[in-house]
């Protein structure tokens, strides 16, 4: 089994867009298949340029791609229920019993608020999932309602993950509008964020790192 074949699965794709759907309605950005896959496809890159075997690059991409599912219920502890609701689909699927414990593990780990770096498949998804902030997850269609979550994603012009394997460093490199949002409120919302991707990336053996306009800040 692969990500394409999550991907294109009738029950995944019909809760991934009813989980958008509701955290549309409770105010937050897009947490749908653009996400997922995004996440999905930066968590198997990791790996990849990390050096780790294909088949867990590729675990790590189906983690990734359905980390988020589990919104589709609730927003609090969507981690543990998407865990849950992905080990159904992947039995349903054929996929091995022990492939299956991996991807529970990262799913339901991958929110700073009570999660860890457990594996590298579990640290390739929170690297992914936090690097994840850009204008195009903003729902909200008018700018003068943004909160700040909205004001900080809007105001990301480019976002791109970069991982240097003989450096032993993974940079998040953000381009960002400071007419829209100043650098000190990535901070205030997504400081949290950083920390938990910086313990990930100790777990791969790598230094975290932040850019924002080309200036290096953490």
């Amino acid at each position: 089994m692969v990500v394409k074949d999550v991907e294109r699965d009738a029950e995944v794709i019909a809760l991934l867009r009813r989980a958008n759907e509701q955290m549309a309605v409770l105010g937050y950005t897009e947490h749908g298949q653009r996400h997922a896959r995004l996440v999905g496809n930066i968590a198997q890159n990791v790996l990849l340029w990390l050096g780790h075997p294909e088949r867990e690059a590729e675990l790590a991409g189906i983690a990734g791609y359905f980390h988020d599912i589990g919104n589709v219920i609730h927003r609090v502890h969507h981690a543990r229920a998407g865990a849950m609701i992905a080990r159904d689909i992947l039995l349903r699927l054929g996929m091995d019993f022990d492939e299956i414990a991996l991807i529970m593990g990262a799913i339901g780990n991958h929110e700073e608020e009570r999660g860890d770096p457990v594996s590298e498949i579990s640290a390739a998804v929170i690297l992914g999932d936090k690097s994840d902030v850009h204008r195009s997850r903003v729902h909200n269609p008018d700018t003068l309602a943004f909160d700040i979550h909205d004001r900080v994603n809007f105001a990301v012009r480019r976002s791109f993950l970069r991982v240097e394997e003989d450096k032993k460093t993974i940079t998040l490199e953000l381009d960002i509008d400071t007419e829209v949002s100043r650098a000190a409120e990535y901070f205030e919302i997504f400081m949290s964020r950083m920390l938990f991707s910086r313990r990930a990336a100790r777990f791969l053996g790598c230094r975290f790192a932040l850019t924002i306009n080309g200036n290096s800040l953490f």
